[in-house]
């Protein structure tokens, strides 16, 4: 339903949050886009994005006592618009804005990408700077603002209200981010605005806004949507203005998350389609943790067998794939999470994913790609002790309404192979340790 072809296949990149939260800088970002460049790039990975609270003079300053400073000073130009903090980033200087370092990220022939927070900032409001609109000049960020609407955990922003006014500073903002070269928004307190429990999608006119703006900015821009969960009712909504949605709230190194998300790719996974993906959120795995305070930074919490889970279900899913790991500390496990060509070829919207079966212990996933007619097999070990799962019953596919695996229906033995190990099966089936899984083709 999306009106666009801006994402053909879910997007893959990394987002500098995981590891340095508010606190990223020019050089940082540099140096990731480096690695991703040198190590990364050929298996598909192409997104750089920076996120939250990069126009934010002192971000992370005060991390013991605050992630976003109470209403600190923003870098803003006459138009009520965020610009970067120059301090973070020199390149940005004197209104050049992310333009320089989005030309070095293309340089290597990646994407650029940003987050931001929907509105408008309130510092604009509070002091009337004008807005860009040429049907009212007078219009002002105190006219557009809507004080009533706001995120519950950042201070940066009011809403927008649904007129004129507002589109005309959305347009203006998504006109400035297409002269900088953004290839990718990350529209945050949008997705699901659960400071109001009544209202979820409180901000439901604005992502049409934006949505409209990007379709006149004149450039392919990816639009994600978050945080989670995202409202199953509105599906087609999504589908219709971006490209990613959330469907969980932030995911962290813990099982219990990983756990909760084959639920939520259950109740998604008819959603799942060409431009347009569910969205389980970034891949909390390498070293995390760096921004968010002394003794937060880490190697992944997660396990071998539960990282290798997580890619795993992403990738027959079909969601996005978003690393959040300082890039240049990459250990060789990690990197092979990463790099598996084998695995990371589920992940086209050619294949429709289909759950089989799920208990407390144990799923299975299955996907067709529907161009090659190659099927996928995933399964899913959820228990706390070693278990043997199989899925290696036609009915199970068939009573999913997925294709039965050829070498289900009588063919020769050694039909599947394991993508993670490369070993051969005669079915699709395993004794799987805690937390567990493996995926065959075939």
């Amino acid at each position: 339903m999306n009106k666009n072809d801006f994402a053909p296949l879910p997007p893959m990149g990394w987002n500098s949050y995981d590891y340095y939260d508010t606190s990223v800088d020019e050089a940082r970002v540099r140096a990731n886009a480096d690695y991703m460049a040198a190590h990364l790039k050929e298996y598909g990975w192409e997104y750089v994005v920076v996120d939250i609270q990069w126009y934010a003079h002192g971000a992370g300053s005060r991390r013991d006592q605050y992630q976003y400073i109470p209403f600190s000073r923003l870098e803003m130009d006459e138009y009520s618009r965020l610009l970067p903090d120059p301090a973070r980033f020199p390149s940005s200087a004197d209104g050049a804005g992310f333009r320089p370092l989005a030309d070095y990220v293309h340089s290597l022939g990646l994407k650029f990408g940003i987050h931001i927070m929907r509105g408008i900032p309130r510092q604009a409001a509070h002091a009337h700077t004008a807005v860009m609109c040429q049907t009212s000049p007078a219009v002002t960020a105190a006219d557009i603002a809507d004080p009533s609407s706001i995120c519950g955990w950042n201070p940066d922003m009011y809403g927008v209200r649904n007129c004129a006014g507002g589109q005309a500073y959305y347009d203006s903002l998504m006109e400035l981010y297409a002269s900088w070269g953004v290839d990718y928004i990350k529209c945050d307190d949008i997705c699901n605005t659960n400071i109001y429990p009544q209202n979820p999608y409180s901000a439901r006119h604005e992502i049409e806004m934006l949505s409209r703006a990007i379709q006149r900015c004149g450039r392919p821009i990816v639009l994600s949507l978050s945080p989670g969960p995202a409202l199953i009712g509105q599906a087609n909504h999504y589908k219709t203005h971006a490209n990613m949605w959330r469907i969980t709230d932030d995911l962290w190194d813990r099982w219990s998350d990983i756990l909760q998300m084959f639920m939520r790719c259950e109740l998604w996974q008819d959603h799942v389609e060409r431009g347009c993906y569910p969205d389980c959120d970034m891949l909390p795995l390498g070293r995390i943790g760096g921004g968010f305070g002394p003794g937060q930074e880490r190697m992944t919490n997660l396990s071998r067998d539960e990282q290798r889970t997580l890619m795993t279900l992403w990738c027959i899913f079909g969601s996005p794939l978003m690393l959040g790991a300082e890039m240049t500390m990459l250990d060789e496990w990690t990197l092979s999470l990463l790099t598996n060509r084998e695995v990371l070829a589920m992940r086209t919207p050619d294949c429709r994913p289909r759950q089989l079966f799920r208990t407390p212990d144990e799923a299975a996933w299955t996907a067709c790609d529907a161009k090659t007619g190659t099927i996928y097999t995933a399964l899913f070990n959820l228990s706390d002790e070693e278990r043997t799962v199989s899925a290696a019953d036609p009915e199970l596919y068939l009573a999913a309404g997925a294709a039965v695996p050829q070498g289900l229906s009588g063919s020769a033995a050694q039909a599947f192979t394991e993508l993670w190990s490369g070993s051969k099966s005669p079915a699709p089936g395993a004794v799987l340790p805690p937390h567990g899984c493996c995926v065959f083709r075939g």
